[in-house]
C-alpha cells in the first residue's frame, strides 16, 4: 500500500470534460477539461492511481484519484523584488524616529 488510513495524501479529479464547459469561454479553455487537484486524510489503505476518498482539514469528503502521499505545498511567492527587500526596516526607523531631521 502507497497510502494508509489517514495519511495526508493529493488526489485528482476531472470536475467538467470539454464538451461539458460553458459555451461562452474562450476556445482554449474549453478544450480542456476542469480539473482539481485537492489535498486531505485518506479514508481507506490504497495505492497511487486508485480512486479514494479524502476528508479535507474542514471537514469536506471529496473523491479522485490518488496521485502523492504526503505532499508538499509547491506555491511561493515569486522571485524576492530588490526595492522590497529593506521596507520593513526603513519603516521600522521611520517610526522609531531614527533617521529622521
Amino acid at each position: 500500500m502507497d497510502a494508509k488510513k489517514g495519511d495526508w495524501v493529493q488526489i485528482h479529479s476531472i470536475i467538467l470534460k470539454p464538451e461539458e464547459r460553458a459555451s461562452h469561454l474562450p476556445e482554449d479553455t474549453k478544450r480542456v477539461p476542469l480539473e482539481m487537484w485537492e489535498k486531505g486524510f485518506i479514508l481507506h489503505d490504497a495505492n497511487v492511481g486508485d480512486e479514494v476518498e479524502i476528508e479535507t482539514v474542514i471537514g469536506r469528503r471529496a473523491k479522485g484519484i490518488l496521485v502523492k502521499v504526503n505532499p508538499v505545498y509547491e506555491h511561493n511567492f515569486g522571485e524576492p523584488v530588490p526595492e522590497l527587500l529593506n521596507i520593513g526596516m526603513e519603516l521600522r526607523k521611520i517610526l522609531e524616529g531614527e533617521g529622521h531631521e
